[in-house]
């Protein structure tokens, strides 16, 4: 496995498991698959309903919590200080840990600023090893990072073979920010699994269209949670640390980006409603 060192010095795996849209009753077996395949960083969600199965499979997998990355993020029903820091410590409860190794806002609707108050609170206290957000644009990104004491570490966001954030990546580098993807396959969007391009390139190495996408942001340095219920699948995805893609491979893939989102904007009013309806 391979690691990126975040903007205070803590070690998160490059390649992680995330459950979004895991049934909470499978979500139990399936990190449990996941861990024992070999992956160490798992990535949850107040808001996936299903906390609980991910600390239940890290309690009885019998690996020290220790070697295990674990992510939980504060929904838009909790924000503000005081709902966000209750939140907090009921998701360490789901999760039967003292603490996560990142805690992140999901959505930056509602106080997020109160949110990250009592997320930098608990980072003081050692509920949360780093602290950071997702689904910040830019502009609210620079926002909130210009009026927190703590920068955030990560940042993750839609990212993947079609939507390659280049501009923000380079806001985030710019202020130390880690940028994770979600929907590193773009949930299949735009006949993702049969694009020409990285078919080829896959081809060429004996690998899937899958581990040619996660391969190539792994090598621009994003970290990645690819989700899959299947064991199988799950393999599939851990196993892109056995090739390199050459420099025309990587202009190539880099040349599908059309700089535009696949599932939502927070510009679209309509999107907005509907992002805020949550908190009320």
């Amino acid at each position: 496995m391979e690691y990126v060192t975040l903007n205070n010095g803590v070690k998160m795996p490059i390649l992680g498991y995330g459950v979004y849209q895991v049934d909470p009753k499978e979500c139990e077996r399936c990190v449990s698959d996941a861990l024992s395949v070999g992956y160490r960083s798992i990535d949850t969600a107040q808001a996936y309903a299903n906390e609980e199965g991910v600390g239940a499979a890290v309690k009885k997998s019998g690996i020290p919590r220790e070697d295990i990355f674990l992510t939980t993020k504060v929904w838009i029903s909790n924000a503000g200080y005081d709902k966000a820091k209750a939140s907090i410590d009921e998701s360490l409860k789901k999760l039967q840990s003292d603490y996560v190794d990142l805690l992140l806002i999901h959505q930056p609707f509602g106080d997020y600023y109160g949110t990250y108050r009592a997320m930098e609170e608990a980072y003081r206290q050692g509920k949360a090893r780093a602290i950071g957000v997702s689904n910040f644009y830019p502009d609210r990104y620079i926002d909130l990072a210009g009026f927190s004491e703590i920068v955030p570490a990560v940042n993750q966001v839609e990212t993947h073979v079609f939507q390659q954030q280049k501009v923000a990546r380079e806001v985030l580098e710019k202020h130390g920010t880690q940028i994770e993807s979600w929907g590193p396959f773009a949930e299949g969007k735009n006949d993702f699994f049969n694009n020409q391009t990285l078919k080829e390139i896959g081809q060429a190495h004996g690998k899937s269209v899958a581990q040619v996408a996660l391969r190539f942001l792994v090598q621009s340095r994003v970290v990645v949670i690819p989700k899959s219920v299947r064991k199988d699948r799950m393999e599939e995805n851990l196993n892109i640390f056995d090739f390199v893609l050459n420099d025309e491979e990587m202009k190539a893939i880099e040349a599908l980006d059309t700089a535009q989102s696949l599932f939502f904007s927070h510009y679209d009013p309509q999107t907005v409603e509907w992002f805020v309806s949550f908190g009320k």
